[in-house]
């Protein structure tokens, strides 16, 4: 049990101290030795979400008084807001394409797993090998040849192309994993139900589907976890209208280089939904990671 609390405590640390920094003014962020006790501001969650403009003292004496936290900040550093960041539009983004693709690797998944648990496949040990061969190359072997086909079938920087490339990622996860769950379920459900009239696409949805949503809930979260975390396909492949918060939190600049403070809360916000959704879930994750289907 200590070594359990004490391996906690020392994964947490990494995430108190992006916390911390987030809350940190960019002086106090970079200060050395770090800072443990400072002033809490919120000047990098501003940074985050705004753009800003240096400006002479005249012109912010002829500026109206600030009208919200953000705007004031900006004044006291001889700047003013000028427009909104590109933070939000690429964290949609990488909404889109993690929820899609995961819907998408784990619908197919399910589908090419029931068929190499329930039917003879020509060939299953090999084509299942070769599925999670698939897995086992480095993203980086791919990239230039991807990058390639890309450019020339116009899914370059597009929320459709970066859905179909993950998709292709984590359906070989997926297929693993649900096959192991769907192998659990007792065949004779299933027969019992084309007994009683069944069709075999009516069996599969209505008996193996239900039997099987704690596998399907424990594989989607894993589906959703490389999605939402992946950066190198969305470095390479994606520059505006599809880039994903991954490859954008890095970038961001403040006055004189790296503003570590919007960065840390760039990062903290990104962390939030896939938190969210792992507790959420996390009964049928501890259940799924243990095969804790029904057994015969």
């Amino acid at each position: 049990m200590a070594v359990v609390v004490l391996y906690t405590l020392i994964t947490l640390v990494p995430l108190l101290w992006i916390l911390l920094t987030s809350i940190k003014s960019p002086p106090d962020s970079i200060s050395y030795p770090p800072k443990v006790f400072f002033q809490p501001s919120i000047e990098g969650y501003c940074n985050l979400f705004t753009t800003r403009s240096r400006q002479t003292e005249e012109y912010l004496k002829s500026l109206p008084p600030p009208d919200d936290a953000c705007e004031q900040i900006a004044r006291k550093n001889s700047m003013v807001v000028v427009s909104r960041s590109n933070y939000l539009p690429r964290f949609g983004n990488s909404l889109i394409i993690a929820i899609g693709s995961t819907i998408l690797s784990v619908g197919l998944g399910v589908m090419a797993a029931y068929a190499f648990s329930r039917f003879k496949v020509p060939g299953k040990d090999d084509l299942m090998f070769f599925i999670l061969s698939t897995r086992m190359m480095p993203p980086i072997a791919v990239a230039i040849p991807i990058y390639l086909m890309y450019r020339e079938l116009g899914l370059s920087d597009t929320k459709l192309g970066m859905i179909l490339l993950y998709s292709a990622v984590n359906v070989s996860l997926a297929v693993w994993l649900l096959k192991g769950f769907i192998d659990e379920i007792p065949r004779e459900y299933e027969e019992a139900a084309m007994v009683d009239g069944y069709t075999r696409l009516q069996a599969f949805r209505k008996v193996v589907l239900p039997q099987a949503t704690t596998g399907i809930v424990a594989t989607a979260i894993f589906c959703l976890i490389f999605a939402w975390n992946e950066y190198a396909f969305a470095v390479l492949l994606t520059s505006g209208d599809a880039q994903t918060a991954p490859p954008f939190i890095p970038i961001i600049i403040g006055e004189g280089g790296q503003d570590w403070p919007a960065v840390a809360a760039g990062t903290m916000l990104f962390l939030i939904p896939i938190l969210v959704f792992t507790v959420l879930l996390r009964k049928h994750l501890l259940r799924g990671i243990t095969f804790g289907a029904v057994r015969k």
